[in-house]
């Protein structure tokens, strides 16, 4: 007898991951949950894969978080606070927030080819009641931007990306994908007729339509949900467990120790002094990174050789892949060459070395 397969109402069959972005629920957070005074760099800050973009000089100032007020079934969302108005808008003004897709991640979207396939670009968000702006941009600048209108409610907006047989994107691990968030443009970008469809980049139409953020210290944006997948209609959420989305991110950045120390004093690695003044210590990442990555470190820390706590600065990468590194952590001259030594905190639970490899 033939076998009919019935599907629940409101559930569809799906191949592999849908979500293209990464941390698009806003959950993940290694560098910290909230940075003040944002506004005069580009960066990222607080919700990992979400950067900030800026062009130009601005006055407006804001802090970034990670909030807990998010729409029903979502926990986090991020939230933009404007601390320090700006009023007096400059013509080549322009401050967002984006995420950028390695050229290998998209590659099912086919673009550039006579198989290009559409996609659909959706997300919640509330705020102060403006217009702004997303853009999308690949690594030929081929664009195109659409804009939505937050209230004090929370939306679930659905964006078109249309299918683009121009402009192939790089089957590689660089960026092939950008999409940005804009909430705050000078009439550089704002002169024009909005650009609504896939073309090459004319900047005054960039961000036609876009009102700013930072017309009042009043005003605040929230965003979360964030998804983008192949196809006409956008599908629920794709929710992900807490491990999978923190091993996504740490592809692109990766602290250790991976929380605040348990105590001021925590160990983080055990190695070798290779004289009376240095040591080495292996360090292995928890998944393989996007390229060999930078090292910063974060607070205070201390070498132990079993008698002597010694504090350190000027530590550095001696050696450096995508799949571990070795620091190099001076000290004073207290050491025994081929001791075996600990580095860890040193009176300090924020502190952690930072491996960076974001676009």
């Amino acid at each position: 007898m033939a076998l009919t397969q019935v599907r629940p109402e409101g559930l569809g069959f799906v191949n592999g991951r849908r979500n293209l972005i990464i941390n698009g629920a806003m959950r993940v957070a290694q560098r910290g949950t909230s940075s003040t005074g944002l506004g005069a760099a580009a960066g990222y800050f607080t919700v990992d894969r979400w950067s900030m973009g800026l062009n130009g000089t601005t006055a407006g100032r804001y802090t970034m978080s990670q909030s807990t007020d998010a729409p029903a079934g979502f926990s986090k969302s991020m939230k933009l606070d404007v601390t320090t108005a700006d009023t007096s808008i400059a013509a080549g003004e322009a401050v967002g927030f984006l995420q950028r897709i390695e050229g290998q991640d998209i590659q099912q979207l086919s673009k550039g080819t006579s198989d290009a396939k559409t996609a659909v670009f959706s997300f919640y968000a509330k705020g102060t009641a403006k217009t702004f702006i997303v853009e999308f941009q690949d690594d030929n600048s081929r664009r195109f931007s659409r804009t939505f209108t937050t209230t004090t409610s929370w939306q679930r907006f659905e964006i078109g990306v249309p299918a683009d047989t121009t402009g192939e994107i790089d089957d590689d691990n660089t960026a092939g994908l950008t999409i940005i968030f804009w909430f705050h443009a000078g009439s550089d970008f704002t002169s024009g007729t909005l650009q609504t469809t896939w073309g090459g980049t004319t900047n005054a139409n960039r961000m036609v339509g876009c009102e700013s953020l930072f017309s009042s210290t009043d005003n605040e944006l929230f965003i979360t949900g964030v998804q983008l997948e192949v196809g006409s209609n956008a599908s629920d959420f794709e929710h992900r467990s807490v491990g999978e989305e923190l091993a996504l991110c740490q592809r692109y950045f990766t602290r250790v120790p991976t929380i605040d120390g348990s105590t001021a004093y925590t160990f983080i690695a055990s190695g070798m002094a290779t004289d009376t003044t240095e040591s080495i210590y292996p360090i292995s990442y928890p998944v393989t990174m996007r390229a060999n990555p930078s090292l910063t470190t974060s607070g205070s820390m201390r070498v132990y050789n079993g008698g002597t706590v010694n504090p350190s600065a000027g530590i550095t990468l001696n050696s450096v892949s995508t799949y571990s590194a070795s620091v190099r952590v001076p000290t004073g001259s207290v050491l025994t060459t081929k001791d075996a030594v600990l580095v860890g905190l040193n009176n300090d639970v924020d502190a952690n070395f930072q491996f960076d490899a974001e676009l």
